[in-house]
């Protein structure tokens, strides 16, 4: 049975840089911080050298619940390092003075709290950012949040799960700008051996209610299932596999990272027809 797409006009904020101009893009997660924020910087400026197209700059928490243990280890070490969501935030703002490459801050929502909606937006805006994915912030909750950020013309992302029902799904869908976030399982991010099979129909729900871009995460590593988004969806949220590089390649983890990504983009590109 062939799906209708959503008609209408795409939510963007002016100024947005998030776009997916290759097939699939690649929205790049790194925790700040980890093994610290000049690295951070380096492995960013790196990814986007690559062929990221959006990064996703992960806020540590101390309690990263839909965190599997790599992305956990890696907050860990960058909460012992005193990192914050404030040090994140300059951080971007020195990447913008490099790259006009997407970007968001990635974070839990007790940071946020902790530093005042207003003046989050108010710092994501002076820092270039995008806009932001607040993981635990459900939908229901998200009004004040929405309507400052677009206040400030920053997108405001949401995740978009496989157990989400036709009309919270909708809900979702709408109230995202720049891009939806597809879960492509339920559980904890992590690698996994192959793409999900919940994630092709997720993303064919989420069309009939939206024609913004799609970008599938959670157990993006291999350059197979890289390659296999592309046939499903606009994007590719790759991070359990870039922290993991960065934690295995002491000294050289910008370097890791680079290698990582131009890898994913190399085997979609030779099997791209000319």
């Amino acid at each position: 049975m062939k799906t209708e797409k959503a008609t209408g006009p795409i939510k963007e904020n002016p100024g947005s840089r998030i776009h997916f101009v290759n097939k699939p893009g690649l929205v790049a997660y790194v925790t700040c911080g980890d093994p610290d924020m000049a690295t951070t910087k380096a492995i960013v400026l790196a990814a986007i050298r690559a062929g990221a197209d959006v990064i996703e700059l992960g806020v540590p928490f101390s309690d990263p619940v839909a965190d599997g243990p790599v992305i956990q280890r890696a907050s860990e070490r960058a909460l012992q390092h005193g990192t914050s969501l404030m040090d994140v935030l300059h951080m971007a703002a020195e990447v913008r003075k490099e790259s006009d490459a997407g970007m968001i801050i990635f974070s839990y929502l007790n940071p946020v709290l902790r530093l005042g909606i207003k003046r989050f937006a108010e710092e994501c805006a002076r820092a270039g950012l995008d806009g932001a994915l607040i993981t635990d912030l459900t939908i229901e909750e998200a009004d004040d949040y929405r309507r400052t950020m677009a206040e400030h013309k920053l997108n405001t992302i949401f995740l978009a799960a496989p157990t989400s029902p036709d009309q919270r799904l909708k809900t979702i869908a709408q109230a995202c700008t720049g891009f939806v976030y597809a879960v492509s399982r339920t559980g904890v991010t992590g690698q996994q051996k192959q793409l999900a099979g919940d994630a092709t129909d997720l993303v064919r729900r989420i069309g009939r209610y939206t024609r913004l871009p799609v970008a599938v995460g959670f157990g993006i590593a291999s350059a197979e299932q890289f390659q296999k988004v592309g046939s499903v969806a606009d994007a590719a949220v790759v991070g359990s596999a870039i922290v993991q590089a960065v934690e295995q390649n002491q000294g050289r983890e910008a370097e890791a990272v680079a290698e990582l990504i131009g890898a994913l983009r190399a085997k979609v590109t030779a099997a791209s027809p000319r």
